[in-house]
């Protein structure tokens, strides 16, 4: 699970932190010392969304050490972490979308077949993200057994080991049928895992690094995998879609979470506005 894998980073980085102190247990460790280590994140200019995350980590650690009988006291009840900067989340406009997506904008790859197979994956690697505003996790753990091309249906595995099922539309299916019937087998080989959907240059499963690379490549100004999930819901609340629709589609537990999206659409309405309105 990516929350564990980055919960057991933030962890470690602490422990060796820690350590250059003279620290080598977590008895040891007092709240004003874990204060000390949120400000020093600070100072070596970390997002304050990462320092978030390292303190909610270092929350749930002492906690458990706590219940566990390992520390007498919990140093970290209450730690306090920097607030968001509740910077919206940015949306992709249809030019950006149109270079990312449209044939006419990829690389020539002549006659090499693996440059044509990479070709063909990455158009399905962005259509599907687009298309179904997957988490990037999710894309990459995607199985064979969860596409239905035919009904244009893909099933994912999302957070807390949920299950949701997601139409797609027909260029989607296509770059994914064309990926899977021309390009997949140009990659394969003998240890790549034979369910996975998506696979890397090597072979292995897609990581989320190689999606990074692949828009690194596509796009023409920096832009994050989250930021076609973003443009997904945008784009359909836009369009019209019921809220909680789209909380169904995204996987969120909990509506309000996707609620941040309306924030991104008024803003979008705004600026047309703005700029359209005589008055204005």
């Amino acid at each position: 699970m990516a929350t564990q894998r980055a919960y057991r980073s933030d962890l470690c980085s602490f422990a060796e932190w820690a350590s250059r102190g003279g620290l080598d247990g977590p008895e040891r460790v007092q709240r004003i010392l874990l204060r000390r280590y949120l400000a020093y994140l600070s100072t070596r200019r970390y997002a304050r969304a990462s320092v978030a995350r390292k303190a909610a980590a270092l929350r749930a650690y002492f906690s458990w050490c706590r219940r566990r009988g390992l520390i007498d006291a919990d140093p970290a009840r209450g730690l306090s972490a920097p607030r968001s900067s509740g910077r919206l989340p940015r949306v992709l406009s249809h030019a950006e979308l149109d270079t990312l997506l449209d044939p006419k904008t990829k690389g020539a790859v002549g006659d090499d077949p693996g440059a044509a197979a990479l070709e063909l994956r990455d158009t399905a690697v962005l259509e599907l993200l687009y298309a179904a505003g997957l988490r990037v996790a999710e894309l990459c753990g995607l199985e064979r057994s969860g596409l239905d091309l035919g009904a244009r249906i893909v099933t994912v595995t999302g957070k807390g080991d949920k299950e949701r099922q997601i139409p797609i539309h027909d260029a989607a299916a296509a770059s994914l049928g064309a990926w899977l019937e021309r390009g997949r087998a140009q990659l394969a080989r003998p240890q790549s895992p034979p369910g996975a959907v998506f696979l890397n240059r090597v072979g292995n499963r897609l990581g989320p690094r190689d999606v990074r690379r692949i828009l690194d490549r596509r796009s023409p100004v920096p832009t994050h995998p989250h930021a076609l999930r973003h443009s997904f819901a945008t784009h359909l609340l836009d369009g019209g879609a019921d809220l909680r629709v789209v909380q169904e589609l995204l996987g969120h537990s909990s509506l309000q979470t996707t609620q941040v999206y309306t924030h991104v659409s008024k803003e979008r309405l705004v600026s047309v506005y703005k700029g359209t309105h005589p008055r204005a």
